[in-house]
């Protein structure tokens, strides 16, 4: 079995990671529940179709959160990838609080 590469991110000390999973998972999970009850800004297929492909970056990115967390890593790109697609569904203060995930360990 081949070792895969920790995604890019900030590592997190073992021990902090178990102090910190639950408010971890608390961010995630509520990003992951308010994206889902998000309804496209204009009717229409177009305005559908982008809703839908935001909503699915926003959770991509939660994933990406979930995989590098399980390596003790606050993952950059799921950071990136997740705040920017929650902007563009006009949840900022949700982007605001993913972001602030980078320094999750230094509170």
């Amino acid at each position: 079995m081949t070792q895969s590469t920790p995604p890019a991110g900030k590592t997190i000390a073992p021990d902090d990671r178990a102090r910190l999973d639950q408010v971890f998972m608390q961010v995630v999970l509520d990003v992951q529940a308010q994206v889902q009850q998000t309804r496209p800004a204009q009717a229409g297929n177009l305005a559908a179709m982008f809703h839908k492909e935001t909503v699915t970056e926003a959770l991509q990115g939660c994933a990406m959160l979930i995989a590098g967390w399980n390596q003790n890593v606050v993952d950059e790109a799921g950071v990136s990838r997740a705040a920017k697609a929650l902007r563009a569904l006009d949840l900022g203060e949700l982007a605001g609080r993913v972001e602030k995930l980078r320094q999750i360990d230094e509170a």
